[in-house]
């Protein structure tokens, strides 16, 4: 049967989004509700409501709305071609769908069904808000790091700042403009002396919930259709892997449905591209992609540290606020991170990261210090170090005339700041997603995630943090004591950002990557990738910006190339 829009079972209905049920509950600390019947238009089709085996037909078939599908519907709903947009939730979470994420992880334990959320609008719905560009370093092929090197540099991604920004609303894009938020601030910037570290800047989003914000557009698009609760199973290609004839689809309650399309991008994630490209293996036995070995190597994410240093600081009007907490500008906010310099870290030969710090508590005078033990070695260290930081001098010291500032009492030493980071990993082939044996509900093989840090990580974290260390110092703001010891192994602390990179690289060797500059899969005409399981590198800014930029480039690409 195929298919016509608008299609049986979404006639009659209302826009609104279904209430909660009261029957709601949580799993691994997700709430969710009880599958039931949703409140959808001719837009939303629910396929559990379309008969079984129903084909619908499309120019665009676009796999995962989440941030980088949706934006890729919106950036293509002005050109005149027919899209489908195929989510494997509904509208709002219910466990028996999230849990076709669970998988094993063999490696670094991780959380895969918690970091990702499977419904409209995807993990958006959870997402942070954190928004930067990657740096230019990012994109260099640089020899001390294996497999690094993107295809173009950073200004092929730079006519789509702007509008990411705006999607994201978090627009204008001023993420590395210090005039800015120091005209914006009324406080002058910091000038890093030792020339180790440079200013950037996180500008936060609200945070744009992708399902809720841009529901209403696609459902007032005449040329999308989002077909909700359909688990996509089998990446059907023709005989000659040439080119991809279907999608096979099935929903949880049992009914199957094809999709044929002109051409089909995958967005589903940075460890679901990779195993639906692995379990798409009737034509190809190592799976679509994969004729080098390729897909789902190089699993990288963030590794975020928190507490691995003391830092003290004597006159915190020494650091202005943006530095050290979110500031309100113009109804936006922003802070900055603390990033190495591109030629540092060249020269060094270092992986990158991103530092943040904030007021933990104020220290009180050295005579308190024989009461309360506690900060008692801050205080030392602080005593020791406060000459030479409330004396300075140096050009690089900046005093606030803002009264809002938050200062230590007059009887004080000064404060203790808490610091994290998110650092940069280096591509590792043995860092990787594969299948597990293992199988989930609807019957497929469950992915299995072994993610592996290196001594080159590691050693890259340390010498990050002696430098910033050294750059306080020199700068005269403040004194840091690292904490991790240099063992030669990783804190058992280590976390990830919920960031997964990697697994389909962009590269214009095939036997580098799996994907082409354009995002297309090596070897398969109509077969393209989204998401940031492109990243060939992963720097240390977070990636939603960076995705979406992707995904407009990817958008323009597509509508430039006939079908």
């Amino acid at each position: 049967m195929q298919a016509q829009w608008p299609c049986r079972g979404a006639q009659g209905l209302g826009s609104g989004l279904r209430q909660p049920s009261r029957n709601a509950r949580e799993l691994n600390g997700q709430r969710f509700n009880d599958p039931g019947p949703e409140l959808l238009t001719r837009v939303l089709i629910d396929a559990r409501s379309l008969d079984d085996n129903t084909r619908i037909d499309a120019d665009l078939a676009i796999i995962g709305a989440g941030p980088a599908g949706i934006s890729l519907a919106r950036r293509l709903a002005s050109h005149r071609i027919d899209i489908c947009l195929i989510e494997s939730g509904g509208l709002s979470l219910d466990a028996e769908t999230q849990a076709l994420y669970q998988g094993e992880t063999p490696g670094i334990e991780y959380p895969i069904s918690s970091t990702r959320l499977r419904y409209f609008g995807g993990t958006s719905g959870h997402w942070g808000g954190y928004c930067r560009p990657l740096d230019p370093i990012d994109f260099e092929q640089r020899d001390w790091i294996p497999l690094s090197g993107w295809p173009f540099g950073r200004e092929a991604l730079a006519p789509y700042w702007e509008a990411a920004s705006m999607a994201v609303e978090t627009a204008p894009a001023q993420y590395e403009n210090g005039d800015y938020w120091a005209q914006a601030t009324g406080e002058p910037m910091v000038d890093w002396r030792a020339g180790r570290f440079m200013t950037r800047f996180f500008q936060f989003s609200p945070p744009t919930r992708f399902g809720e914000r841009y529901r209403g557009e696609l459902e007032r698009s005449s040329n999308i259709r989002v077909l909700l609760h359909s688990n996509l199973t089998r990446i059907a290609a023709l005989p000659s892997a040439r080119a991809i004839d279907y999608l096979q689809l099935q929903t949880l309650s049992g009914r199957r449905h094809q999709v044929h399309a002109k051409r089909y991008v995958l967005a589903a994630g940075g460890i679901e591209n990779a195993r639906l490209l692995l379990l798409s293996n009737d034509v190809m036995p190592t799976g679509l992609g994969n004729q080098h070995d390729r897909v789902g190597r190089c699993f990288m994410e963030h590794p975020h540290l928190g507490g691995f240093a003391e830092i003290v600081i004597a006159d915190l009007g020494r650091l202005p606020r943006i530095y050290r907490e979110q500031v309100l500008v113009d109804g936006r906010r922003a802070r900055v991170c603390y990033i190495p310099r591109g030629d540092f870290l060249r020269r060094e030969r270092l992986l990158s990261a991103s530092f943040t710090m904030s007021v933990i508590e104020t220290l009180g005078s050295e005579s308190a210090a024989t009461t309360d033990s506690s900060a008692a070695g801050p205080r030392n260290m602080l005593a020791a170090a406060r000459p030479f930081l409330t004396e300075a001098t140096s050009a690089g010291i900046h005093r606030s005339t803002d009264l809002n500032v938050h200062r230590p009492p007059s009887n004080g030493l000064g404060v203790r700041m808490g610091i994290g980071c998110a650092c940069e990993q280096a591509p590792n082939p043995d860092s990787r997603v594969t299948l597990s044996d293992e199988t989930d509900a609807l019957g497929l093989r469950r992915p299995r995630l072994d993610w592996r840090l290196t001594e080159q990580d590691r050693h890259s974290l340390l010498a990050n943090i002696h430098a910033l260390g050294r750059e306080l110092g020199a700068t005269g703001i403040g004194r840091m004591r690292p904490r991790l010891p240099d063992d030669g192994r990783w804190e058992p602390r280590v976390s990830g950002g919920s960031h997964h990179m990697g697994t389909t690289r962009m590269s214009d060797d095939p036997k580098r990557g799996v994907v082409d500059r354009h995002c297309r899969v090596h070897g398969i005409d109509n077969l393209y990738i989204a998401g940031s399981s492109l990243f060939p590198t992963s720097g240390s800014a977070n990636p939603t910006l960076n995705i979406l930029a992707l995904a407009y480039r990817l958008a323009d690409h597509l509508e430039q190339q006939p079908a």
